[in-house]
Formats: C-alpha cells, sequence, structure tokens
C-alpha cells in the first residue's frame, strides 16, 4: 500500500511546477540608463510598479528627480511584463514591455496605438 501522505506532498509539489516556471523575471531594483542619463529605482507601489527617478544628469528635457511612472504589467513570459505606463507629471498613459534579464532590462514604451516606440536599455546601478 502507497503511503497517502506521500502522494498529497507529491501531487502538490507538481501541481506547482508550472506557476513557477511561468513566473516573470523581476524587475524590482535600481537601474541606469544606456546613456548614462538617468538612474531610476523600480519597486512596488500599491497593485503596481513604479519606476521613480532617483538621479538626472540633463534636465533640459524635464525629466527631474522624483519624476514617476505607475506600471500596470502582467506577466508574458519567463522574463517579460507587458501592461501600461501612466507618466503622472505629463498625465500620459504608454503601453510599456519591460525585458529583464540577469544583468539588463529594456524598456518599450509606445503611444499612438503602438506607432511611436522607444526601446531603452538598463543595467544594474552600483
Amino acid at each position: 500500500m502507497k503511503n497517502p501522505a506521500i502522494l498529497t506532498v507529491a501531487a502538490f509539489l507538481l501541481a506547482g511546477l508550472p506557476a513557477i516556471a511561468q513566473e516573470a523575471a523581476e524587475p524590482n531594483g535600481v537601474w541606469m540608463r544606456d546613456d548614462g542619463n538617468a538612474r531610476v529605482e523600480i519597486a512596488p507601489c500599491g497593485n503596481n510598479l513604479c519606476a521613480t527617478n532617483l538621479w538626472i544628469r540633463d534636465t533640459s528635457k524635464g525629466e527631474e528627480v522624483g519624476d514617476r511612472l505607475v506600471m500596470s504589467l502582467e506577466p508574458q513570459s519567463e522574463n517579460t511584463l507587458a501592461g501600461t505606463a501612466y507618466d503622472e507629471k505629463r498625465d500620459r498613459t504608454y503601453s510599456m514591455t519591460l525585458q529583464v534579464a540577469q544583468n539588463s532590462l529594456v524598456t518599450r514604451g509606445c503611444v499612438l496605438g503602438g506607432v511611436l516606440c522607444r526601446d531603452v536599455s538598463w543595467t544594474p546601478a552600483d
């Protein structure tokens, strides 16, 4: 006779495997933009993620320390999150995709139904 407790534990562990495999990588942390002009922190804020400017080298385009994007994102694959990002300062909403790797992050923001898009690469800040 097989031990029912062991079978229950095995079934529980096996049932959880697909969820673990589908879990998206976490973008949380401090990131430096590829042009060296900005450092942002990505962290949970309520049910969303927020990207907050911690440091800006060139403020001529209106970016300032404290500016924040509120991102409503859902996992699309193991390393991709997608959804929308709301720019509080400019009162604009963008479609947003984040691709997370071990030592890099690529963000893609689009407006006008995806007609105008911009990709930005990020590396973990020291």
